[in-house]
């Protein structure tokens, strides 16, 4: 009996047309149909839930809801439409078309961007396996399901370009996407952020605000690619990030609401009993936004890198929104890099080829982006009468790599001494005795309409339905 791609795996890339790529999906498949029920969502396998699901990239077909169980989710295979008469937008090939294959001298740099993106697909799936079970409301629940198999569909993404465009080499990288593990010891996930297990959904809210913000510029950045089957896919993939950053927002925001209202109803910003009455204190949120901005901001790589270099010249990773740039081929410019002066404290600029700064020029752009939120919170804590304000911190503070990779900076982005950084160190990042009071709030809350003591409710329920709608059937 013939299969009907569109049903099996809804796609728009003429599918039931190309046999060979078939083939490599079926067998595909199973193994990552394996994978999910290994390292999916753990205890709600067979649950139904009320998922949003990509049928066609127009307006009526990418946002189809209905109640499904998540290992017969339809994961697809969508690209943007095409660009007619597209050209590449920066670097060498500036204004030349795009390519619709990969030329041979840039094949081995592809798979590479494609794989180290691909890969973190299904770490966040594993990352956040158990969260389920001690989810604050089904509301909340539902939402972190739609994250799970949103991810296993960008997965499915970069599967496609790895099996559709790589041979025999992209098959392998394929099947070991789904070999490698979050946190496994011998064979670990690629970039270090994807190996940290998330515990709580204090943490789940400040990865989907601050780590799927990094992954929005990752996209965007290869959106502006000249190989024209990765650009579409990762525009396509853009419109449901959305979502991702939408649950870390509003997650903090609602944290941070409900820690104004206790601190109004005790008439007192004391962070001691506003935890005895069950809510997270703001200086804790900070400790944990700290943390995390920290964390994110090392995954754009090094501020100078040959790498980013080329990869903008040859045309195969851009700029987010190149179109906003005056200069598309930067071939004799400079940008200014912070470095550490000769005597450890003192902070100076060094020029550097612009192009050896794109991971700079994107990185400050995310930061720019991670503002926004931030004031919508500040401007939530004023008026509620609470005198506190959020911040991020110094782009110097707690990195790994960089100018400042392992040197000690307060989140003011002054360098300081090992001492200093003991004394405060408590005070400026998630202390065991935040952790642990963190754990002790996370009880799962499954009635519908009913949601936890440490966070508010949402605004709204999910595609005009209410707050107490029962989002998974339990």
């Amino acid at each position: 009996m013939a299969i009907n791609y569109a049903e099996k795996i809804p796609n728009n890339v003429d599918l039931a047309e190309d046999r060979q790529l078939q083939r490599a999906l079926e067998k595909w498949q199973p193994a990552f149909l394996d994978w999910w029920k290994e390292q999916g969502p753990e205890g709600f396998q067979q649950k139904d839930v009320y998922l949003r699901t990509a049928t066609s990239v127009d307006a009526k077909g990418w946002a189809s809801y209905g109640y499904t169980q998540m290992p017969d989710y339809r994961w697809g295979i969508f690209l943007a439409d095409q660009a007619k008469e597209r050209k590449v937008g920066f670097g060498d090939h500036y204004g030349e078309d795009v390519w619709q294959q990969i030329p041979g001298e840039y094949r081995a740099d592809l798979r590479r961007l494609i794989v180290t993106q691909g890969d973190t697909e299904p770490a966040s799936v594993e990352q956040q396996r158990l969260l389920g079970q001690i989810a604050p409301s089904m509301y909340d629940m539902r939402n972190l399901f739609q994250i799970n198999v949103e991810e296993g569909r960008h997965l499915w993404a970069m599967v496609y370009l790895l099996h559709g465009y790589f041979g025999r080499d992209g098959r392998e990288e394929a099947e070991e996407l789904l070999e490698r593990h979050s946190g496994d010891v011998n064979n670990p996930r690629i970039l270090s952020t994807f190996n940290e297990p998330q515990t709580d959904w204090l943490s789940l809210f400040c990865f989907t605000y601050f780590t799927d913000r990094d992954g929005k510029y990752q996209l965007k950045m290869l959106a502006e690619s000249a190989f024209d089957p990765l650009s579409r896919t990762c525009r396509f993939m853009l419109t449901e990030e959305a979502h991702h950053m939408f649950v870390g927002e509003t997650g903090l925001g609602r944290v941070i609401k409900r820690a104004c209202e206790v601190m109004n109803e005790i008439k007192s910003d004391d962070p001691t009993r506003v935890r005895e009455h069950g809510a997270i204190d703001l200086p804790t949120v900070q400790r944990h936004l700290n943390f995390w901005y920290s964390s994110s901001l090392d995954l754009f790589g090094s501020d100078q890198s040959t790498n980013a270099a080329n990869y903008f010249a040859n045309g195969l990773k851009g700029r987010p929104d190149e179109d906003m740039f005056e200069d598309h081929i930067e071939l004799d410019t400079t940008f200014g890099v912070e470095q550490l002066g000769e005597d450890g404290t003192s902070v100076g600029i060094l020029q550097v080829p612009t192009r050896n700064a794109m991971n700079l020029v994107a990185r400050h752009g995310y930061s720019k982006d991670c503002e926004i939120g931030l004031n919508r919170w500040n401007r939530q804590i004023k008026k509620m009468g609470i005198d506190f304000e959020l911040s991020l911190p110094s782009d110097r503070f707690r990195r790994t790599v960089g100018p400042f990779a392992n040197v000690r900076v307060s989140p003011e982005g002054k360098v300081i001494s090992e001492e200093e950084w003991k004394k405060n160190v408590n005070d400026w990042l998630p202390s065991a005795e935040d952790k642990a009071y963190i754990h002790s709030l996370m009880q799962q809350v499954t009635e519908p309409g009913k949601i936890a003591g440490w966070l508010a409710p949402p605004d709204r329920g999910i595609n005009n339905n209410p707050v107490d709608y029962e989002y998974v059937r339990l």
